[in-house]
């Protein structure tokens, strides 16, 4: 005579979500095997053991309609998810069966008439307020025919004469039942409680960094656009200094002026890139890239600018790997080289291999690594520990990544250090090892 769990958790306006209504459906339909298992025994021991008659027929043939209606709700889980009106039809269907039951053993005498407040319960925490009302109207009309009509039940005078209060056994044990379902319930309502109110705390951190990323981009457009007017005039004073006899004619002057120009291409160049990631002009797309070219491609634009900070780049184990990457992956790959270097200038290292569906870039230094209270935070908006605003680069790098469907990740090494991985999924790894 147990009571099913149906599901525990629901958005705010009412509908169960697709996970969670299938698995709420699978807790029931498992709660069900249990209940027509229980029942079954309770009623053959009840009959043969104890020598209360009851109209086995009649009794066996509910729990057998429980399991065929349970039989039915799992063949048709697999077909459609559940809407709150087969929720409300799930616990009336149980309300009868527990009715039934009840009927042939007694009616409101049968000490486990309480189940019915079980029945209340679950349904003002699944179901809306006028479904929950229509459901706490028929247990209370269910509980008053019984009051009236019912099979009561006539005990062997044996058992009767040897004082011994079945009744208040039963009222025991129907106690503990509820009380021990009610606590599981309340338990289970809690922890997913808790989860959605993380998942809502993680959806809110969300929206702050994505807040964060176009104040950030909308200033970065706002300045690549001032840059540029700076930028075009040194361009055009270079040239001059370039044409200039006196400048031609000294080459120290003139490895110089060239520096310059590099310099100023570049700084042109970065420019370009933060227009292009704000949408002016159009952004580029994504291309399928080998990722071992990319990185090293990417490794040999950062080298010329950091040449004092020895790297060593391995990317053999990403042979045959295919990513989708964009300009904003080969940033963000610069930001972390950036970091190690300024960590470690005796030496850093990149790599890549592949690791499932994923592939792994993993950039590591020979630095004091993160702080303890640091690292369950690298990623998040200005989090740093080198000073304000040094954190923006694994912020942009973790964005990055969640953007392209992979991830950042953070820890100290053994020896001292520290690795952060970026983690892509592949496009393919035809030919990887």
């Amino acid at each position: 005579m147990d009571a099913p769990l149906l599901a525990l958790a629901r958005k705010p306006n009412g509908s169960t979500t697709e996970t969670a209504a299938a698995e709420n459906m699978r807790q029931l339909i498992q709660l069900r095997w249990i209940a027509v298992a229980g029942q079954t025994i309770a009623i053959l021991f009840v009959h043969y053991v104890l020598g209360v008659a009851l109209p086995m027929v009649e009794m066996l043939g509910v729990a057998l309609l429980l399991a065929a209606t349970n039989l039915f709700a799992t063949l048709a889980r697999r077909r459609h998810h559940v809407r709150e009106g087969e929720v409300m039809l799930a616990l009336l269907v149980d309300m009868g069966v527990l009715t039934l039951q009840l009927y042939f053993s007694g009616g409101a005498d049968n000490p486990f008439i309480s189940l019915y407040l079980l029945q209340v319960v679950l349904g003002a925490i699944l179901l809306e307020a006028a479904s929950a009302a229509v459901l706490g109207a028929a247990t209370a009309l269910s509980y008053a025919l019984l009051s009236t009509r019912s099979i009561p039940l006539r005990l062997p005078p044996e058992l009767a004469a040897g004082g011994v209060d079945l009744f208040a056994i039963g009222r025991w044990i129907a106690f503990v039942m509820v009380a021990a379902l009610l606590g599981m319930f309340i338990i289970r309502i809690i922890r997913n409680l808790r989860a959605r109110d993380a998942h809502l705390a993680d959806l809110r951190q969300h929206a702050a960094q994505e807040e964060g990323i176009v104040r950030m981009g909308l200033f970065a457009s706002g300045a690549a656009h001032e840059l540029g007017t700076p930028l075009g005039t040194l361009s055009v004073i270079l040239a001059d200094w370039r044409r200039m006899p006196a400048i031609r004619q000294d080459d120290q002057l003139a490895v110089e002026v060239e520096e310059m120009v590099a310099e100023v291409q570049r700084c042109k160049a970065i420019v370009s890139d933060i227009l292009h990631s704000a949408g002016q002009p159009r952004g580029e797309a994504m291309e399928s890239l080998a990722a071992a070219a990319f990185i090293d491609a990417t490794v040999a634009e950062w080298r010329p600018t950091h040449a004092q900070v020895p790297l060593a780049d391995n990317c053999a184990d990403a042979a045959g790997a295919v990513i989708a990457a964009d300009p904003a992956l080969r940033q963000a790959i610069w930001n972390l080289l950036d970091n190690a270097g300024e960590a470690s200038p005796a030496g850093i290292s990149i790599d890549a291999a592949i690791e499932g569906e994923m592939l792994a870039i993993a950039v590591r230094d020979g630095g004091p690594g993160f702080a303890p209270s640091a690292l369950d935070k690298v990623g998040t908006l200005y989090q740093s520990t080198k000073g304000a605003g040094h954190g923006l680069g694994l912020f942009l790098a973790s964005n990055t990544m969640r953007r392209l469907g992979g991830g950042l990740e953070a820890r100290n090494r053994e020896g001292g250090g520290a690795e952060v991985r970026l983690l892509l999924p592949l496009v393919s790894a035809s030919g990887a090892g």
